[in-house]
């Protein structure tokens, strides 16, 4: 049954899907791998569509694949798909700019993490709506963190406990967001880092095990197991 977005929902939900995931081996674009028979990107809309206050979900697909992937999204919510662009950043600005009038709270999401629970998504949803500007899931970095140089030899101990491993989706007010994109310089790969570098404070709330990033094989077993279990 196809999911149905809340038309008074104030949340619009980016998904860069354009990547080719080399550390996940040969094959599909990253987010087209398929996970327990269906690819990444349709389980991570299942997802999304979920969250109560979503009112609207852009996907930035690899070029060659805008159709191919409209169509298999169809049967999961009413999704646009666009084209994405060379660079991550750049998908995310052109997914940006295919929102339509109305949601004023902008989540992006990674594909590879098709697991994230709902519940997640209105978690950051809803720290942006109580007044934050920008909000950021994360979990304690639990391995212990050596800082190393050129030769792979031990410089020092990182204090784990100001440490967070950074998860999304990631939140933020629609206007700080097209503000930092506009005045993007060099390419990065995490929107909050664009956020920051305009000043803007960016706080953390509780992330989630589920919300785990499929890069390697590993990950992608992982998860096969995880669905197994009902997650």
């Amino acid at each position: 049954m196809t999911a149905q977005l809340n038309p008074r929902g104030d949340v619009a939900v980016l998904v860069p899907a354009a990547g080719a995931g080399v550390r996940l081996g040969p094959g599909a674009p990253k987010a087209l791998r398929p996970l327990a028979g269906e690819p990444l990107l349709v389980h991570a809309v299942r997802r999304i569509a979920a969250a109560r206050s979503v009112h609207t979900i852009v996907v930035a697909a690899p070029a060659a694949d805008v159709e191919s992937v409209r169509a298999m999204l169809v049967p999961v919510a009413p999704v646009t798909v666009i084209p994405g662009g060379a660079e991550r950043q750049a998908s995310v600005a052109a997914a940006l700019a295919a929102v339509p009038t109305g949601p004023e709270i902008v989540l992006v999401h990674d594909a590879a993490r098709a697991l994230t629970p709902p519940d997640l998504v209105e978690s950051v949803a809803e720290a942006v709506r109580g007044g934050h500007d920008a909000v950021i899931p994360v979990l304690p970095v639990v391995d212990t963190i050596k800082e190393v140089d050129a030769t792979e030899r031990v410089l020092g101990t990182v204090d784990r406990a100001a440490l967070r491993a950074v998860q999304t989706p990631q939140g933020f007010r629609r206007s700080v967001l097209t503000a930092a994109h506009r005045a993007a310089g060099d390419p990065l790969t995490d929107d909050a880092g664009l956020v920051e570098k305009q000043g803007v404070a960016v706080v953390c709330v509780p992330g989630s095990e589920l919300a785990l990033k499929i890069t390697r094989p590993f990950d992608l077993a992982l998860a096969e197991h995880l669905l197994t279990l009902g997650a």
